[in-house]
């Protein structure tokens, strides 16, 4: 069986095992993904397993991703837009059609906005590290039927290797990651204060900024990660543009989704009810944020305000959870080898 073969038949399959992951997008972004069906994926149990390279180490690239190579704003508004912009980088809901269903975010090919060389996307990459941004596995816009993969670059190196201008005005990167989003993901048109931030996000990452080593993925650092998207909402509630702090909510729904499936194999009732109630929470706020409810903003500090404590709840019980490097890497081993 050739190679082009090989990989639609393991796009099928990946696709088939995401038909649960549903983003429904609407001009109000009415729907985010729930905790139950960001877990639907049961082979692989952690959704990036079935885009990593054959003979990655799972935990080296899942969970000791380089370091965010973020200069820190130098105004509340350039912090505001950064933090919306980042928060939206993490979320697949972002992108649309294929890739949201499938679990891809902007992050998924750069990891802490860097790049990603384990990269592996059935009908996407070639060599791992690379993908087709004319493929028509993601895009009904730009799919050109040719299988043309390009290296992914790392959008946190030289400014200079990059092929889209980031200048201050931002005309060109802005024209740029509009058409990526509803053009080369199939994307509904973003808000604009998610767009603006996207900008803000990739021109703020600069390789002066990038620090030494690895950072370490457990359950704490995606409550935080959550805890931070949930804060960003806030912002955009104060901002009254609950568009985007839809999107935040969103993102924050996601990271809850990503803890769900390291925790689900290990049958842990609590963490797995407490999740849920978290999740059920953000789910009832995004709800009062589409009917212009009141007390949205009180409600999202009560969120973060309890989240230590399903954090402390989570750390307790991470050895028995996927996020222990053994039993992740026993995971990544029992799946199939890659055709």
């Amino acid at each position: 069986m050739d190679r082009p073969r090989r990989r639609s038949l393991a796009l099928a399959t990946i696709v088939d095992r995401t038909r649960r992951l549903t983003f429904p997008l609407t001009a109000a972004l009415a729907a985010a993904a729930t905790l139950a069906s960001a877990a639907a994926v049961s082979d692989p149990p952690v959704r990036a397993l079935a885009w990593l390279a054959s003979g990655t180490d799972p935990v080296s690239a899942l969970d000791r991703p380089p370091g965010e190579c973020l200069t820190p704003p130098t105004s509340p508004d350039q912090a505001y837009a950064v933090e919306i912009g980042r928060a939206a980088f993490r979320t697949p809901l972002l992108l649309g059609g294929q890739a949201a269903r499938a679990g891809v975010s902007c992050e998924s090919c750069h990891t802490a906005g860097r790049t990603n060389p384990a990269f592996d996307f059935p009908g996407v990459s070639g060599p791992p590290g690379t993908a087709d941004v004319t493929s028509s596995v993601f895009s009904s816009h730009r799919g050109d039927g040719v299988d043309n993969p390009k290296p992914i670059p790392d959008l946190s190196g030289p400014k200079s290797a990059l092929k889209v201008p980031q200048s201050d005005d931002g005309a060109a990167l802005t024209v740029f990651i509009r058409g990526l989003i509803t053009e080369e993901f199939d994307g509904h048109e973003p808000a604009p204060a998610v767009l603006a931030g996207l900008v803000a996000y990739v021109r703020t990452l600069s390789p002066a900024a990038c620090p030494t080593g690895t950072q370490q993925v457990t359950a704490a650092s995606m409550i935080g990660e959550a805890r931070r998207a949930a804060a960003a909402a806030r912002l955009a509630v104060a901002h009254e543009d609950s568009e985007t702090a839809l999107m935040m909510v969103a993102g924050a729904r996601w990271r809850l989704g990503l803890i769900d499936e390291r925790f689900r194999p290990a049958g842990l009732r609590t963490a797995d009810a407490q999740l849920k109630a978290a999740d059920t929470a953000l789910a009832e706020i995004a709800e009062a944020l589409r009917s212009h409810g009141p007390g949205v903003d009180t409600r999202l500090a009560a969120w973060i305000a309890a989240t230590p404590r399903l954090e402390r709840l989570l750390t307790r019980q991470e050895a028995k959870s996927l996020f222990d490097p053994g039993r992740l890497r026993a995971e990544a081993a029992r799946l199939p080898p890659r055709g």
